[in-house]
């Protein structure tokens, strides 16, 4: 399959140059720069992404290009291009004035191929502290700003493109135009990476890989796991055994209706009711790291009792995505762990069981397409993003059988509200966390001391940024008074205004 390679040093951005590259139906990679996979001939071009580094810093990172740079198309942005130029023997020297924010493109060569095209005075958007003074003597000059002369550069003799500014942002208005000469013209990418082909790979892959082998798959009852049962289901039918675990933390009354659901997709799903061992190891826990692995390790625990009741089970299928795999992973430079998911990591030694993950390079977005694509029903399909670790992350402190009844009754009225009035698929996710804060309140004639709760709503394409939704004032309100009358234990709303980043969706 043909692949762009993009290398992370570490930048907020990389995410968005994946994603971009993939709306112009290209399969990209993205790989720490210091743990450059083999390179096959699939790999048509290599991108080197910003950083929150300098060059000049002591401990900057530095990537080993001998096998890339002149070998294949490479497009250095923001960090790279500065990187290229101080191993080159340019200057790069902290800028005089902090460069941050839209600029215009006040020179263009429309004949440089990664320029075709792009408008005179384009907007493009600037994020960092360095500048490049002088280039090297084969560094030609493709585009410049009034403040920036170089904007952008080519290796001469050479597919070796840079630019200064960050062409994945959406302040970058012709930035996609930029890509698609890069990925289509310069690597000559044939833009055939479509839901379509990806579930006919896919379902071929699984076949060969798992052949008669028996595969267990822990279902959630959310997109990503319901699009992975789909295709297993389409790859290796009856040899699929999906259990979905009740493990006290799901919102009100979804393990019943999520059952309920799956009974039309021809899925052979068992329920199992594990409630109170997830209690049981939660007791007493406050760390969210060490929730989410309790969590984890419960459910590897479940998942390896009930392979044990299916006859040869040789497989454990997950519905990790991209997101997943990407914040669950830290090197030195790239971007710092956000938070562990429970399903990204490995099975313990105790458990013979292999993993298989069909959605592992997917983003969100192009998991809906894929499970849109093999017709996967739209109530599924439109269903917010609930993390893995469900309420236990959403409450922050301890856990209680006590603690999960009420937030549960605040979500529900919360998520039944916005589909009620209309707002529900205007929002990526949205749900309530109970803070552990109590504050004074007045019902009646009495003095109450009980609990706060914050409510959650973002808009996003696919998770890695979000913002926060701008819900209609008089909605707020009749949610906030409607929690403070119907649950017991809470007396005051808050609403989270805060976007990501730098804030993460959610609160743990």
């Amino acid at each position: 399959m043909q692949t762009i390679l993009i290398l992370d040093f570490g930048s907020q951005y990389t995410q968005l140059i994946a994603r971009k590259i993939r709306e112009l139906n290209v399969y990209c990679e993205i790989h720490a720069y210091n743990k450059i996979p083999q390179l096959t001939a699939d790999v048509k071009g290599v991108v080197l992404s910003g950083s929150p580094y300098s060059c000049n810093d002591a401990h900057a990172p530095v990537p080993d290009l001998s096998q890339i740079k002149g070998r294949l198309p490479m497009l250095a942005v923001c960090y790279g291009a500065q990187y290229l130029v101080k191993m080159g023997g340019g200057n790069v020297l902290p800028s005089k004035i902090r460069e941050y924010g839209r600029a215009n493109l006040q020179y263009i060569d429309n004949s440089n191929p990664l320029l075709k095209d792009i408008s005179p005075n384009s907007q493009v958007w600037m994020s960092h502290g360095d500048t490049i003074e002088r280039v090297p003597q084969n560094y030609k000059l493709i585009c410049s700003t009034d403040t920036v002369k170089y904007a952008g550069y080519q290796i001469e003799g050479e597919q070796t493109y840079a630019i200064q500014f960050h062409p994945e942002v959406s302040h970058s208005i012709e930035g996609l135009k930029m890509l698609r000469n890069f990925v289509v013209d310069i690597c000559h990418c044939d833009q055939s990476w479509t839901p379509a082909s990806f579930v006919e790979t896919t379902i071929a892959d699984l076949r060969q890989k798992l052949g008669n082998d028996k595969v267990v798959l822990g279902l959630s009852g959310g997109v990503d796991s319901s699009v992975a049962a789909m295709l297993l289901n389409k790859a290796i039918g009856k040899n699929l055994h999906c259990i979905f675990v009740d493990n006290g933390l799901l919102r009100k009354n979804e393990f019943e209706n999520v059952l309920e659901s799956y009974k039309d997709m021809g899925l052979n799903v068992k329920g199992v009711d594990a409630k109170q061992k997830f209690y049981d190891v939660l007791k007493g826990v406050t760390d969210p790291e060490k929730k989410r692995k309790a969590i984890g390790k419960t459910f590897i625990d479940v998942f390896d009792e009930e392979a044990k009741q299916i006859t040869d089970v040789k497989w454990l299928a997950q519905g990790t995505i991209y997101p997943d795999v990407i914040e669950s992973l830290s090197v030195k430079g790239p971007s710092a762990t956000i938070k562990s998911h429970h399903n990204v990591g490995g099975l313990p030694d105790y458990m013979k069981l292999k993993i298989v993950e069909p959605l592992r390079s997917l983003f969100k977005d192009e998991v809906r397409r894929v499970g849109r694509q093999i017709g996967l029903k739209n109530d599924l399909l439109s269903r917010h993003p609930f993390p893995g670790p469900g309420l236990a992350i959403r409450i922050l402190g301890d856990i209680t059988p006590q603690k999960v009844e009420i937030l549960q009754n605040v979500d529900n009225i919360f998520i039944g509200g916005l589909k009620e009035h209309g707002l529900y698929d205007k929002v990526w996710q949205a749900g309530a966390m109970l803070l552990p804060v109590q504050s004074v309140g007045v019902m009646g004639d009495e003095r109450t001391y009980e609990n706060v709760v914050a409510l959650r709503a973002v808009e996003s394409n696919d998770g890695m940024t979000a913002d926060w939704s701008h819900l209609p004032y008089d909605f707020l309100a009749k949610m906030s008074n409607r929690i403070i009358n119907e649950v017991k234990g809470v007396n005051r709303v808050v609403y989270d205004i805060s976007s990501k980043p730098p804030a993460t969706i959610e609160w743990e």
